[in-house]
């Protein structure tokens, strides 16, 4: 019983590290708008740190690494489950790490003095994924679910889940680049814009975790879902990149 016990527990962790967080051209979006609106001395030291490529180029280093068996510790970090009547201040913290660990820990080691060039351009790159990681609702979602991985779905007649429908299925299919994604936003004044990044990233989480639950009552397992529902939920799938982007701005200002 206890291998059992210990077999279930080791596939239900596999199977949750290897799904995908945001797309591409997702994670490459949160980077560009980000990017457009580092101050010029944070745009400096970032470029510094990365040998002059892009935020959106290296976006989705935190998933490229999850190849590398070395990198395994780091796979909790892209997401947190706590139960949605809750609050992330108020539940337990896992041993193992999870989201909000991850971007505090990867702060951490970017101001730190005593870290190597090596682990502040390491850490980095973690952050500006893991930041875009705090913005797709579903990594926010319910343990028992593995954040909605388990709730299997029909997208235009293809086989999905509502954790992939939100990572990629809602981005990919709308065919438009990260660049194109980045540009095509209404322009927003700075008040708004201060707005949008107000707070923290345990106020960021909540926001998540709202979404989360108001996504989870949005579909019903097995259902068929096509172009009324991209019609319903592709604004809040851009509109959490555009949140994603400009935080992580806020962010990387701060820390820099």
């Amino acid at each position: 019983m206890k291998s059992l016990t210990c077999l279930f527990f080791f596939v239900a962790q596999v199977s949750f590290a290897n799904v995908p967080f945001w797309s591409q051209t997702g994670h490459r979006t949160v980077g560009e708008i980000a990017e457009q609106n580092l101050n010029r001395k944070t745009k400096r030291v970032v470029g510094e740190l990365l040998d002059g490529q892009s935020l959106a180029a290296v976006a989705n280093f935190g998933d490229d690494i999850k190849a590398d068996k070395r990198y395994a510790k780091f796979s909790p970090w892209h997401y947190v489950n706590y139960p949605a009547d809750k609050k992330y201040t108020d539940v337990t913290r896992s041993p193992k790490g999870d989201l909000i660990q991850g971007i505090l820990e990867c702060e951490r080691k970017i101001k730190d003095e005593n870290s190597s060039r090596a682990d502040k351009v390491f850490y980095l790159k973690m952050l500006i994924h893991l930041v875009g990681d705090l913005h797709q609702p579903m990594h926010v979602g319910r343990l028992e679910d593995k954040g909605g991985n388990d709730i299997e779905l029909k997208w235009f007649g293809r086989n999905t889940n509502l954790h992939r429908l939100w990572d990629a299925n809602l981005i990919d299919d709308y065919q438009m680049s990260y660049t194109e994604l980045a540009v095509d936003y209404p322009k927003i004044t700075k008040r708004e814009k201060k707005q949008i990044q107000k707070g923290t990233i345990y106020d960021w989480v909540e926001e998540s975790q709202d979404l989360a639950n108001e996504i989870y009552g949005s579909v019903t397992a097995g259902e068929r879902l096509g172009y009324a529902y991209r019609y319903k939920y592709m604004d809040v799938v851009r509109n959490q990149l555009q949140k994603g982007g400009l935080r992580l701005a806020k962010v990387l200002n701060e820390l820099f």
